[in-house]
């Protein structure tokens, strides 16, 4: 006889936790299930382990910045086994904590392998289930590739698991992954290359800030090889040969390791959707803007497991969850919001996003007045040693609206936040250029920014 349920979950990231929580302490009888241990990759394998790292790597580099200014760096290095240390004291004990909370909204937690049996049936380790609702939010894996030797590449998991880092990495890929932990490495004392098949590295950020990043991580030996191709991978003892193709000619480069920065795809393979009759495509779960899936109604999806408007973002997939499980509790369509929601890269110093970029807002037919600002030389980057810093802020000329703004340098992933604010509340420039803010702080600077 198959357990029944309100709603069963798939996935215990942050996007599923959210939603049983919210739907478990509404009373509802809710189960949660994964194979790997609760957290998810933000948590565990992601965004915040990584931030823990770049913490020492910020270190080193603040303390390089003020050579001959009043620091002397001279031996200051990251010692990287006591960094992973550090790391796992964060994310060890985050399974527990989220089953506890899960357990003390009334969620019961399972852990296995799902997949699908029917419509409204799944097995967990060949146990049957029930439910009237699922959600599924089974997060990401690396996007698979073909060229030979592929699969001796390991991925940012193994990254964050490393207990000694070589000295020689080729990261493949141009995006959040390869940057940011190229820029960790490079601090650490490696020698990073990013190669990169594409003329435009992290295309998702304004191209003039990017540039001024690739740079910046140039000084430091981040090395960036655009339009090249992996051709195959080999390895010698502890020694990989990479063959790689750039404007037609194929030449080889030796590394220690080879990591995968190509790129993530929605881990739904495992699921057997098809069974239940849902509908997916390369971009996850197809679904209508509520949520719901198209193909069965009572299936929900959130996060990188659903094909939708909001970025690949840890907040992103928790306020989809959290859309998701109010409109099954309601019988809502409620569609989630996305307006105003920022993005960064990680590397040092860090590369900010929120709203349009340039091309896109002219594309959209506004008529845009551009707020060029090389901040380098700026009183809050001269204090710290920092040279290598901007903003470019997008302005709608008929209402003096914020469409976009795209900062790099440090401490911006904060003051990315009150563009993203304003963006969502509709603010004018004159609006937020009004905000008195404590001095002197990066904060500070945002008025001068407009």
């Amino acid at each position: 006889m198959n357990e029944k349920y309100d709603l069963i979950v798939i996935g215990a990231g942050m996007a599923g936790v959210a939603a049983a929580n919210k739907c478990g302490a509404a009373g509802w009888r809710v189960a949660i299930v994964d194979a790997l241990p609760y957290g998810g990759t933000c948590a565990l394998r992601g965004c915040d382990p990584k931030k823990i790292l770049r913490g020492g790597a910020e270190i080193v580099d603040a303390a390089r910045l003020l050579d001959g200014k009043g620091i002397d760096p001279a031996g200051l290095a990251v010692n990287w086994s006591d960094l992973m240390a550090h790391k796992r004291g964060f994310t060890d004990p985050v399974p527990g904590k989220m089953e506890k909370g899960l357990k003390g909204n009334g969620v019961e937690t399972l852990h296995g392998a799902a997949r699908f049996t029917g419509p409204d049936t799944l097995e967990v380790d060949g146990k049957a289930y029930e439910a009237r609702r699922f959600l599924i939010a089974t997060g990401a894996i690396p996007r698979p590739v073909s060229f030979a030797g592929a699969d001796l590449m390991i991925d940012s998991t193994d990254f964050l698991n490393l207990e000694a880092l070589p000295k020689r990495i080729l990261f493949v890929g141009g995006g959040f992954v390869s940057f940011e932990f190229a820029h960790i490495a490079a601090r650490a004392g490696a020698a990073p290359i990013i190669v990169d098949r594409g003329a435009r590295p992290l295309k998702g950020f304004d191209p003039d800030l990017v540039e001024m990043l690739i740079a910046r991580g140039a000084d430091v030996g981040v090395e960036v090889q655009r339009k090249t191709e992996i051709v195959s991978i080999e390895a010698s003892g502890a020694v990989f040969s990479v063959a790689v193709n750039s404007g037609g000619e194929t030449r080889v480069i030796e590394t220690d390791l080879v990591v995968h920065g190509a790129g993530r795809v929605a881990a739904l393979a495992d699921l057997d959707l098809d069974a239940a009759g849902v509908a997916f495509g390369d971009k996850g779960i197809i679904v209508a803007p509520h949520l719901q899936s198209t193909s069965n109604s009572v299936v929900f999806a959130a996060g990188d497991s659903a094909d939708t408007e909001g970025m690949p973002l840890t907040p992103v997939a928790v306020i989809e969850g959290k859309v998701a499980a109010s409109n099954m509790l309601k019988d809502a369509e409620i569609a989630p919001d996305y307006s105003g929601i920022p993005t960064a890269v990680f590397t040092v110093p860090e590369l900010t996003r929120v709203g349009m970029l340039e091309t896109e807002a002219r594309e959209a037919g506004h008529d845009v007045d551009v707020r060029f600002t090389d901040t380098g030389n700026w009183y809050s980057n001269y204090r710290i040693g920092e040279n290598s810093a901007a903003a470019k802020i997008l302005i709608n000329k008929s209402d003096d609206r914020i469409l976009g703004a795209h900062l790099f340098g440090p401490e911006y992933g904060e003051l990315i936040n009150f563009f993203g604010l304003a963006i969502k509340l509709g603010l004018t420039s004159k609006q937020l250029k009004s905000m008195t803010a404590a001095y002197p702080s990066v904060g500070s600077d945002l008025g001068s920014l407009l």
